[in-house]
């Protein structure tokens, strides 16, 4: 096999958890080419893969089929001659582009009206009992060759900081006057909705404490555009509010990578960034409420996990059905400080 074309989920933590499957493809097929086609929102993730040729970015939009586009891409891609396509998103559309551009051996799971446009699959596990995302994906590249000797390191998601970022990020950092030496990076959003989000007043109160341990930490709020507001509000709560930076939508994804990788530690909810921090073996408190973190963890020894497992979890909602969400604020600001101290 020497030339493989991936198809790129659309989450962020779902990204990284494919690096895996890269990985492995690249023991089995050490001559192979591999290429993936992504959305701009996730591209940044394949770039800090190490096994990746060429991220192919693509202006893919949500819930949209967007048929001219994908003919054309299908068009460029026709053109590069690939023999496999592992398309890793369930959806129709997303199977697409490599049936258009004649991809012989086109790799996914069941699902949504894909017949014929998969033609090498497996059924997508039952919503009970769901393994784990990394061996979700890593399953598919049993399809192609039989492997059996899937050793648990392939298992944990790697990623590498871009030098380019990275000297980008230290000019940002000098230029707001901050030491790249005592940061700590909090990550207040999580894109699926409010129950996975631990409260604003919370993050508010640890930044501070944090800062009350040490004058020189400084907090950086890392997230989306979407995410500023909730920044905001934790900015706003603080006494030592020259500590605490906003710099949610004010970086790129590839910025993000790379401050996590500068960071002493990070707090976040089940989010991307929690998997980019843990891909990147970066000292972590990881805290889940609606989740599971049994299909979801940060892959790292590094990671520390906070979740209740309260009778009602996970639930898997958006927002809390009971109207409490007890299950992130019963978690509170001291008992996250204390498992922050306890990471090396």
């Amino acid at each position: 096999m020497q030339s493989i074309l991936i198809i790129a989920p659309n989450w962020i933590g779902d990204a990284v958890s494919t690096q895996p499957l890269l990985a492995n493809l690249k023991v089995l097929y050490p001559n192979s080419q591999i290429d993936v086609l992504a959305s701009n929102w996730v591209a940044p993730i394949y770039r800090a893969c190490s096994q990746v040729h060429e991220v192919i970015e693509a202006k893919f939009e949500h819930k949209k089929l967007q048929w001219n586009l994908r003919k054309q891409i299908a068009k460029k891609i026709q053109a590069k001659n690939y023999q496999a396509c592992f398309v890793l998103p369930n959806s129709f559309k997303s199977a697409l582009i490599p049936w258009l551009a004649n991809i012989p051996f086109r790799i996914g799971y069941r699902g949504e009206l894909r017949f014929g446009l998969i033609n090498l699959a497996l059924n997508n596990p039952s919503k009970v009992n769901r393994p784990p995302m990394v061996e979700h994906y890593l399953a598919l590249s049993q399809l192609l060759k039989d492997d059996e000797s899937i050793s648990l390191d392939k298992l944990v998601p790697k990623l590498n900081v871009s030098g380019a970022a990275k000297q980008q990020v230290e000019q940002k950092l000098q230029g707001a006057n901050i030491n790249s030496n005592s940061i700590y990076a909090i990550c207040p959003g999580a894109e699926y909705g409010p129950s996975k989000r631990w409260p604003t007043e919370y993050f508010a109160v640890l930044a501070q404490q944090l800062i009350k341990q040490n004058s020189n930490n400084q907090i950086i709020l890392l997230g989306s555009k979407n995410d500023h507001s909730l920044a905001q509000e934790i900015t706003s709560q603080g006494q030592q509010a020259s500590n605490v930076h906003n710099w949610c939508g004010n970086t790129s994804l590839d910025e993000a990578i790379a401050l996590i990788g500068m960071s002493k530690a990070v707090v976040s909810n089940d989010s991307g960034l929690m998997h980019i921090a843990a891909a990147l073996q970066i000292p972590q408190v990881a805290i889940f409420g609606s989740s599971d973190p049994a299909h979801t963890p940060p892959l790292s020894d590094r990671a520390k996990i906070i979740w209740l497992n309260m009778s009602c979890s996970p639930c898997h909602k958006r927002v809390c059905p009971l109207g409490h969400l007890r299950c992130l604020k019963d978690i509170l600001p001291e008992q996250v400080l204390i498992t922050l101290n306890t990471l090396k």
